[in-house]
């Protein structure tokens, strides 16, 4: 009989499968598409709907629900602001799985999950505002250095 098999453990305790699908909900809602493995996308999508359907209902237990999983102060307003008004009309279905061929390594299927609708410059923005903030950085530490020499 199969009594209690609704989802896949991937090997792991309970506690961990619950970190890995935290994290990986924190990428997706973050990055808004990711690439990861199948079966990882497949079970990904659920965690990704329940946040976004908290989202939508907008009260502050469901704030507090999504707190709890995401432990991640950032994402939980960008879920409630931006994404809950994005799908207020939607009703569930809010990920898409595309698969993407097989990873080099170990030919494990890899696929890519990301947000229907979703924006296409949030992908990777927080890793290029980073960038540039350290470039602005040097230069202006280069700046100063230059200033410094020429009035010696």
């Amino acid at each position: 009989m199969r009594h209690g098999d609704a989802h896949r453990k991937f090997n792991m305790p309970t506690s961990q499968r619950r970190a890995l699908f935290s994290n990986l909900t924190n990428a997706l809602l973050t990055h808004e598409q990711i690439t990861i493995t199948l079966t990882r996308a497949k079970e990904l999508r659920t965690f990704a709907d329940h946040m976004i359907t908290y989202a939508k209902k907008g009260d502050l237990n469901s704030r507090r629900l999504a707190a709890a999983f995401l432990r991640d102060n950032e994402v939980v307003s960008k879920l409630f602001s931006t994404l809950a008004e994005r799908y207020k009309e939607r009703n569930g279905g809010y990920t898409r799985v595309l698969k993407a061929g097989f990873r080099y390594g170990d030919c494990a299927p890899m696929a890519i999950i990301e947000l229907v609708d979703r924006d296409v410059n949030a992908k990777g923005a927080k890793d290029l505002a980073r960038v540039a903030e350290q470039k602005a950085a040097a230069e202006a530490e280069a700046a100063k250095e230059a200033a410094e020499t020429a009035e010696k």
